[in-house]
């Protein structure tokens, strides 16, 4: 196994298998701390977006599983495309239980990416869990005039983008460097949904690192009736919805694009180990 390799298996691992259960002994004073108590659940995003859709869905069911059942409250802390999140839960945040937070699946990367602001390491917290295994895409709108990958490298596209450290920047930035696109990237949205609604107002002509669970969920619609044009999917496999779309990693110029690649989006695993491409070994379900 190759070193980029055992980096993947070991973030994917790491986030999906950090916690301990608690002894027997100690069920009890769980409890007692949590019953009656709010436990806050921090969005690195604004309202409206994936991350945040999943963070609700999970507080409104998380609760029941803990000892003494607290109640989980979402709030927002966007900015930098949640690292000002991640920066808060490594160094201010409180330490007791009371507060977790759900960060972009790129910024457990950006300490090992050299992302300037980022004031903690991946071990520095306790990884809960992952609520998907994600593909993104890059899209458009279908007045762009832009709608296949080779589009994208012939005419330029505007794009929306959160922040330097966000995939909607970070996936624009590696098409342009590595695969000759040309990309304008505009960025300073709050969140991802604020793109997506600066999209439909003309603003800006596209998105990428959109999540794929995201757009069936909110805009399975404007897949349908073709107001989207899909053009690229970011993972290392394809997913099962878009088989004639081109998958990034099959479109490396060279073995040294392709493991740049690899590193880049091995945070798309971070999920569950059934779906873990080949390659990326599946821990023991």
């Amino acid at each position: 196994m190759d070193r980029l390799t055992r980096l993947c298996a070991s973030v994917a691992a790491s986030v999906m298998f950090a916690g301990v259960s608690a002894p027997a002994h100690a069920a009890d004073a769980v409890a007692d701390f949590y019953k009656g108590r709010n436990v806050d659940v921090y969005v690195g995003y604004s309202t409206g977006g994936g991350y945040d859709i999943y963070a609700r869905m999970l507080a409104r069911h998380m609760g029941r599983f803990i000892p003494g059942n607290p109640t989980l409250v979402v709030k927002n802390m966007e900015g930098a495309g949640s690292l000002r999140l991640a920066n808060w839960l490594a160094n201010a945040g409180p330490r007791d239980g009371s507060a977790f937070g759900t960060i972009g699946r790129g910024t457990s990367f950006d300490p090992i990416l050299g992302q300037p602001g980022a004031q903690f390491m991946g071990p520095d917290f306790n990884w809960l869990g992952s609520m998907n295994h994600e593909v993104s895409v890059c899209a458009s709108w279908h007045t762009s005039g832009v709608a296949t990958f080779q589009d994208m490298q012939r005419k330029e596209l505007v794009v929306g983008a959160v922040s330097a450290n966000d995939d909607t920047m970070q996936f624009a930035k590696v098409l342009n460097s590595l695969l000759g696109t040309k990309l304008k990237i505009v960025s300073g949205y709050p969140g991802g949904n604020d793109v997506v609604l600066a999209m439909e107002r003309g603003e800006v002509n596209g998105r990428c690192g959109w999540s794929w669970s995201s757009v069936l969920a909110a805009h399975m619609s404007w897949w349908k009736e073709k107001k989207i044009n899909v053009l690229v999917q970011f993972a290392l496999a394809k997913h099962a919805d878009l088989p004639d779309i081109p998958l990034i990693t099959d479109l490396a110029n060279g073995e040294e694009h392709r493991q740049m690649m690899r590193l880049i989006f091995a945070r798309q695993v971070m999920g569950r180990p059934s779906l873990a491409p080949p390659g990326v070994p599946r821990p023991s379900e």
